[in-house]
């Protein structure tokens, strides 16, 4: 421990695996592992498809792309510290390390919500604007959404290190998660953390909140444009294309709004429910996006075929 007048704080934080089957830790590496390696190359054959598929070179799968990319990220943030936990019993992060990995997994997550609405306005105008869409969605577009979308992230979340880095902490350096969480760093303070509390929901709720409302907006809209369809077959074939949209947003935005619940106000929930909401939260997504999306566009499913055909 550093000691600075009555300033604490520590050298490193301790992390936790899935408490209470800390003797399981090498079996429960497995699932954990086919997961990781799911992530890994699911989200890079994504990548691979389109960038040699010249009829996949459109708005829709650049945001795939966007989507496939920041799910590397994310596995890329936790992998080391998850399988370091589950394999060699490393538990030991450096303070400094723990808040570069906390802001990288923060900046992603955001990165994710934000590029999850960019997909539904893009539903919204190839189903609403068909004739139109490739005018407004231009790749000059595309690619100022995409560095506007990264800005937001990192200016929004600029300040949470430091307001960690000011705080005098307690004696426990025990996290709840094998990664860095601002919620879960922010608890193990001896200080007044209203402002941190206060800052973490606002940013909460201007990116992360106002994302999820805008593409529930988005599909407000969308399936009004449907309705309005005149058979029922280009109505299937409208919703059709927004079906692995749909579980991507499912899959991403339950975990993420369960795991805020439970660090603000489930004091009370049992430490292997909030630690099995963390990881799916955090690896679920990332495996499951190159599936669904695999599964439900016949475009990448073709390209994934013919890719293995010329193999």
């Amino acid at each position: 421990w550093e000691f600075n007048g009555s300033f604490y704080q520590p050298s490193a934080f301790l992390m936790m695996g899935i408490p209470g089957l800390e003797a399981l830790h090498h079996w429960i590496s497995i699932p954990f592992c086919a997961l990781y390696l799911t992530a890994l190359l699911g989200n890079c054959l994504i990548l691979f498809i389109i960038k040699k598929t010249q009829s996949l070179h459109e708005p829709m799968y650049y945001f795939l792309s966007m989507l496939a990319v920041t799910d590397l990220g994310l596995v890329l943030c936790t992998l080391p510290t998850t399988l370091g936990i589950f394999w060699f019993n490393m538990r030991r992060i450096e303070f400094d390390a723990c808040l570069t990995q906390m802001y990288f997994i923060h900046i992603l997550s955001f990165i994710e919500s934000s590029v999850l609405l960019a997909m539904a306005f893009d539903r919204f105008i190839a189903i609403s604007h068909p004739l139109r869409y490739p005018s407004i969605l231009t790749k000059t577009t595309v690619i100022k959404i995409g560095l506007a979308i990264i800005l937001r992230g990192m200016v929004s979340l600029l300040p949470i290190p430091f307001l960690l880095k000011r705080l005098t902490y307690c004696r426990k350096t025990e996290l709840s998660h094998s990664f860095c969480f601002h919620p879960d760093i922010m608890n193990l303070a001896c200080a007044d953390i209203k402002v941190n509390v206060f800052y973490g929901m606002i940013i909460l709720l201007s990116t992360v909140g106002m994302d999820f409302i805008f593409i529930v907006l988005s599909y407000i809209l969308i399936i009004k444009t449907v309705i309005s369809l005149a058979t029922k077959e280009e109505c299937l074939k409208a919703l059709n294309t927004c079906v692995s949209h749909i579980c991507a947003v499912l899959v991403f935005f339950i975990p993420m709004i369960g795991l805020s619940m439970i660090h603000r106000f489930g004091k009370n929930v049992p430490p292997l429910v909030n630690s099995l909401v963390a990881y799916t939260y955090l690896i679920i997504p990332p495996a499951l996006n190159p599936i669904i999306y695999s599964i439900k566009s016949s475009h990448i499913r073709e390209a994934l075929l013919r890719a293995l055909r010329r193999k």
